[in-house]
């Protein structure tokens, strides 16, 4: 979770010469559709790693975007919070992988939450903290950008790209949380279903206590001064209205009975384009 994020911090060491260039007004709107086509993508795919990584590149997009309008700070808090979430979910992902018998795909997985139930614990959280759920550690960075977005004088089109990704967050969210856990178990691989993997368990509660507390006490450390936010009611609710109606579509798209047809199957060849 932080290899991925090398450019992004070489830009964050290098904003200095950046700032007032006409190249960031290009980058802007380019990571604004890098997070609209990740999120979009994470929708349509099955593979459990690669939901994750396009998660990954959906949160890449909202870093360099915050970067190029000139919050170098935002950018590098966002990078921080989102390595100590997305390293817990990528140890929670491959231990999953590893219990169905290196099998990635989400449509045969299912019911996790009964056989390793503090590895879906730590899943659970951490996409929590991806989705934006207030006072996790993803709440504070996300929000901050989102608040700094509708403080400055942009468009239109870069808030709806801003506010729609982060509902999309919210949706692939949702789905994963369906196929893995609510669903139940799919009868891949029921002999290699074993317990908690307690050496793993020891970082993983590590990461769990880092990805609960370090955005409250990153905001409170790398800060000199609070940023000046001054909105309405509705607009300082807009992140959580986006989230709760991503996570509705999700549900609704993904709650599956044992006799019902995928959803996605019902406009396939859209399925296709956008996946």
């Amino acid at each position: 979770s932080t290899l991925v994020t090398a450019g992004i911090y070489l830009l964050i060491r290098f904003n200095m010469l950046l700032l007032n260039m006409y190249m960031l007004k290009i980058l802007l709107l380019l990571s604004g559709l890098t997070m609209l086509m990740a999120g979009i993508c994470a929708n349509y795919e099955y593979d459990l790693k690669k939901i994750i990584a396009l998660s990954t590149l959906s949160q890449l997009g909202l870093m360099m975007s915050i970067l190029s309008m000139g919050y170098s700070d935002l950018a590098f808090f966002h990078l921080l919070t989102h390595a100590m979430f997305k390293a817990l979910l990528f140890m929670c992902a491959g231990m999953v992988i590893h219990m169905m018998s290196d099998n990635q795909d989400i449509r045969v997985m299912g019911g996790i939450s009964v056989y390793v139930p503090m590895t879906s614990l730590c899943l659970n959280i951490s996409n929590m903290a991806l989705c934006g759920i207030p006072f996790l550690a993803g709440f504070y960075s996300k929000d901050l950008i989102l608040e700094m977005v509708m403080m400055s004088n942009l468009n239109l089109m870069i808030f709806y790209l801003y506010y729609f990704s982060t509902g999309l967050t919210m949706f692939y969210t949702m789905r994963l949380l369906m196929y893995l856990m609510v669903n139940d178990f799919n009868l891949m691989s029921i002999y290699n279903l074993y317990e908690e993997d307690y050496i793993m368990l020891k970082s993983m509660m590590m990461l769990l206590f880092m990805s609960l507390i370090s955005g409250s006490m990153l905001s409170w450390m790398i800060f000199y001064y609070p940023y000046m936010i001054y909105m309405s009611f509705n607009m300082k609710l807009m992140v959580l209205y986006v989230s709760l109606m991503g996570g509705v579509m999700g549900l609704l798209i993904s709650n599956m009975s044992i006799y019902s047809t995928n959803k996605f199957l019902m406009s396939y060849n859209m399925s296709m384009f956008f996946t």
